[in-house]
């Protein structure tokens, strides 16, 4: 290197600095002061990791004062390059020294880059040609949003969220039974809708108990991290805005929060939201006079927002008209009169009537398929009828005869579009339960405290004499304080014994209180040093979830979790088998919700439930009314509530003393069992198999769980991982077969997403990530992954590349030019340009002849040949052939702008048949089905003409060049 005063350099290794100057070069020492960022290095000569800044004719630069010149020649003078040219904006002749350059000049374009010698190590090249390749394949992926989940792959979960999520401003009412996954559903149509872009701002709405609940299934399940917004997050929110609503873009509040305070209400129903969701619907009270403060508030927000989500297990629990009303609120034009829905309902039955004889094996009569030609006049079906009826056609031709038919059956189904309801009784994989009762004498402190209670309080009411009777522990307490009820409650003692006897099994114990949780924690780690952790209400999130995770883990974790009552509302256990039933609560679905933490869809195993009880007391009576009036403890029990409130008045007087007659008991769990009968026998009956039909997905939906199995056992992610971890700087250590340990190293440059200071553990096993929430489940949809993607093919690593090809079949000192093009278009993201024209590389290989040898020598097996060289080598052969390479590079850029018209015509082709054909199908659905809105088909109108007009704006840019010279050595 020859170093004199006045010479720009460039920094090899903080090319951040800018253009530098030699301000000193004295022995072996030079001084180089780059002016753009105030910095000053001190390098030796012999070593120094600098460039020297060489520009070329037809080269456009610009001057220190902001004059922009076109080279036209290159003089030398004293060791100094005089550039010489004219001045862009006059014309003029100048003459510009190199000294005088703008210190803000970066070479952010792969050419630029290659002939200032910043040339990257061998393996970025290879790193950000594959990173192109995966996102370019990703961005059309049709499991986009469904496979990042922490979640089993469960067929009508992902069935619903592919149907839904991939509507304009979706509309519907999930209606699945308690454990079949609502709330999974619900989450992943909003991550799917996010990430396509499809929305960008979220409403979620709920009861009280149930916000951190919504909160940590948002931020475990789907990386959503949400905010949740009540009286003081409001009131620091409008210090920095008007409408505290609008400071964040994901917001979660309760529904007595936002319908109570009409301020708050206001101002969130003046926001616009891409999608409303609103847990537990059915609280949404209606009558046509008087609708319930809480269904207006929802109503007002609704109107606000171009998606809703409703979620209910029990649609029809307040009555059919707020059934109704909660479908007006989906569609007021199209729900507006409770009459004539009623009037509607009749021929949902009839189309229900006529789609029976699909849903069997059994073969058609031809008064049924003459049924099914009436009801779908408007379609040719013969075909399809023709092989139902042919008793020699193949089982997967009628099998997907019969789907054809059931869709076209489905669209003109009412409410078929904007209701999913799935059963227990349509959805298989459930366990059993098994119920362990066990009698237990009642102690004599226990009737002793409830003697002294009742005599001190004579003017208790009838509920307050039920509970003191049912939680005796909790009476005992606030009569002495200091007494521990745990020390002679042979609950106890049977817990202790249960626990020894099944030592490698995880148990869920659930009673009323808090208090009684942590008594019993103090009373297990006194006595036997039970390791057991407690979860209720007085914790915070933080706490919960630290209490969570000692239980779900597998070494030195906790054996027992000990739940107040909001353990029932929280989260999903199904890794344990067992639960204790401490007390019980006096609501059914209360009972229901407790076993329904373990008794879900994805539990393993049968359900072993213990239920300690006081023989002879109001404890046994209410188990008993339980068991034997409700078959609530081994069976689902959905109408549980609606019998209790027929029977209260009869039930909670037998539950208030200690002595009765048992007749009445008996009587009353005879005329319990009656009723419940009969309510299981009319729900039954009004199932919609159909509508479940619809929901459940049938074929498709295993098909669609089948390919995203197949996509988390595919090796590309994690080999692209582990190459990009390699070549950022950041450490891994194996946690275990599946789980790894990400810590930033020392040479790790800059931030890196989703990595703090401390680390974090991740796995591509979605089996381990089930078992263990605090692992990070990588997928294409992850953060990590997504941010990982970006920075491979926005920053400058890899753009340029020197390599050494030996073969002796080539003239030594000959070359090839690669070149690496990205067709590219921006669009807003709601329109999904990237579905049609995705990021699309564009790979050109160029002879010194100009002949593109691409399609004859591809990526892989040219790389393979290659051998890399050091940065100081590759800025000199990069420089020696300059002149001849800038004629390639224009080649290049004319063969890459041919193939854009090609791609670009291509795309304008896919999105209008995709487009024209979702068009006419719904066109011509609206016809017999009211409930697909105006505003839908004047969405995919408007989409299709502005995705032309994007298309046609789509640009190629060249991403990154790679210089290989032939070598015999």
């Amino acid at each position: 290197m020859k170093f004199a005063l006045g010479q720009r350099w460039i920094s090899d290794t903080e090319s951040d600095l800018g253009l530098g100057t030699v301000v000193a070069a004295e022995g072996r020492m030079v001084t180089v002061l780059f002016p753009a960022s105030g910095e000053t290095r001190l390098y030796a000569q012999a070593e120094a990791p600098l460039t020297r800044v060489r520009f070329n004719v037809g080269d456009e630069i610009r001057s220190a004062d902001g004059a922009k010149l076109l080279i036209s020649a290159i003089k030398e003078q004293h060791d100094i390059l005089l550039y010489c040219g004219s001045n862009l904006d006059d014309g003029s002749y100048v003459e510009l020294r190199e000294t005088l350059l703008d210190h803000f000049i970066s070479f952010n374009q792969p050419q630029d880059r290659l002939f200032a010698g910043q040339i990257d190590r061998f393996d970025w090249y290879t790193l950000r040609y594959q990173a192109w390749q995966h996102l370019h394949h990703q961005q059309q992926n049709p499991l986009q949003g469904l496979a990042g989940a922490r979640v089993s792959l469960i067929p009508h979960q992902l069935h619903i969220a592919n149907e839904v999520a991939q509507r304009h401003a979706p509309r519907v009412l999930l209606a699945d039974e308690v454990g079949l996954g609502k709330t999974i559903e619900a989450g992943f149509i909003l991550h799917q809708q996010l990430i396509s872009g499809l929305a960008s701002r979220v409403l979620i709405v709920v009861p009280d108990s149930l916000q951190h609940q919504w909160l940590v299934e948002m931020w475990r399940r789907f990386n959503l991290r949400f905010a949740i917004f009540d009286q003081e997050r409001c009131e620091q929110a409008l210090l920095d805005a008007s409408n505290p609503f609008e400071t964040e873009q994901l917001v979660l509040c309760s529904l007595s929060f936002i319908s109570q305070n009409e301020r708050w209400q206001q101002l969130a129903a003046q926001c616009q939201w891409d999608l409303l969701v609103v847990d537990e619907a059915h609280h949404l009270q209606w009558h046509e006079q008087t609708p319930s403060t809480e269904y207006q508030c929802v109503s007002a927000l609704a109107s606000a927002s171009a998606g809703l989500i409703l979620l209910t297990a029990t649609p029809d629990q307040l009555g059919h008209e707020s059934h109704f009303a909660r479908l007006k609120l989906l569609d007021p034009a199209r729900f507006h009169s409770y009459k004539a829905f009623l009037q509607e309902e009749q021929q949902y039955q009839h189309i229900a009537a006529i789609a029976a004889p699909l849903l069997h094996n059994d073969a058609l009569t031809a008064a049924q398929a003459t049924a099914l030609t009436t009801a779908l006049a408007e379609t040719d079906i013969s075909a399809e009828l023709a092989v139902l009826c042919d008793t020699t056609a193949a089982a997967d031709a009628q099998i997907q005869a019969k789907q054809q038919l059931l869709r076209q059956l489905l669209d003109r189904h009412g409410t078929g579009r904007i209701l999913f309801r799935n059963s227990r009784a349509n959805i298989k994989g459930f366990p059993k339960r098994i119920a362990n009762m066990t009698p237990l004498a009642l102690p004599e402190q226990y009737a002793n405290a409830l003697k002294v209670h009742f005599s001190l309080n004579p003017q208790l009411t009838l509920a307050e004499k039920v509970s003191a009777q049912l939680f005796p522990e909790q009476v005992l307490q606030q009569l002495d304080a200091s007494s521990n009820w745990w020390q002679f409650d042979p609950r106890v003692d049977y817990l202790l014994q249960l626990l020894k006897t099944h030592k490698q099994d995880k148990f869920l114990l659930i009673c009323a209180s808090a208090q009684t949780a942590i008594a019993l924690e103090e009373a297990l780690r006194q006595r036997e040093g039970i390791r057991a952790a407690v979860f209720h209400e007085g914790m915070s999130i933080i706490e919960r979830d630290k209490a969570a995770a000692y239980f779900a883990q597998e070494d030195y974790s906790a054996q027992l979790l000990l739940c107040s009552e909001i353990g029932s509302e929280g989260r999903n256990f199904q890794f344990a088998h067992h639960l204790v039933l401490f007390d019980l609560p006096l609501n059914p679905d209360l009972l229901e919700q407790r076993i329904g933490r373990l008794d879900r869809i994805g539990q393993s195993e049968d359900i072993q439930l213990h239920l300690p009880y006081f023989a002879n007391q109001p404890q046994q009576r209410l188990l008993d009314w339980y068991h034997q009036g409700l078959d609530a403890l081994q069976h689902t029990c959905q109408t549980g509530r609606s019998v209790y409130e027929q029977f209260a008045e009869q039930l909670l007087p037998l539950l208030a003393q200690s002595d009765i007659e048992h007749s009445a008991l008996t009587q009353l769990i005879s005329a319990s069992q009656a009723l419940n009968l009969t309510l299981r026998q009319q729900l039954e009956q009004g199932r919609d198999r159909l509508l479940e039909m619809n929901s459940a997905g049938g074929a498709a939906a295993v098909q669609l769980a089948q390919q995203v199995a197949a996509q988390d056992n595919d090796t590309a992610l994690p080999m692209l991982m582990f190459k990009a971890w390699d070549m950022l700087g950041i450490n891994q250590e194996d946690r275990s077969d599946t789980s790894i340990i990400l810590t930033p190293s020392e040479q790790m440059q800059g931030s890196y997403p989703w990595l703090g200071d401390e680390g974090v553990t991740i796995t591509f096993d979605r089996a381990t990530a089930l078992a263990e929430e605090d692992i990070q489940l990588l997928s294409w949809d992850h953060p990590m992954v997504r941010g990982t993607l970006d920075i491979l093919t926005t920053e400058p690593h890899g753009s340029t590349s020197v390599a050494i090809l030996a073969n002796k079949a080539l003239p030594a000192g000959s070359y090839l030019l690669e070149l690496n093009f990205i067709v590219e278009a921006s669009a807003p993201a709601q329109l999904q340009l990237s579905r049609y024209l995705p990021a699309t590389p564009l790979r050109v290989l160029l002879d010194k002849n100009g002949n593109n040898l691409a399609a004859k020598v591809s990526f892989d097996h040219l790389s393979k040949q290659l051998k890399p060289v050091g940065r100081q080598t590759g800025s000199k052969l990069a420089g020696a052939l300059q002149t001849l390479l800038h004629p390639l590079l224009g080649k290049a850029s004319n063969l890459a702008e041919a193939e854009l018209a090609t791609l670009v015509q291509q795309a304008k082709t896919k999105a209008d048949t995709a487009l024209s054909s979702q068009y006419q199908r719904l066109a011509a659905l609206r016809q017999q089905n009211p409930s697909v809105r105006q505003d839908e088909l004047d969405a995919v109108q408007h989409k299709q003409q502005q995705l032309a007009e994007y298309i046609s704006k789509a640009r190629v840019k060249l991403d990154a060049v790679r210089l290989i010279v032939v070598s015999h050595d």
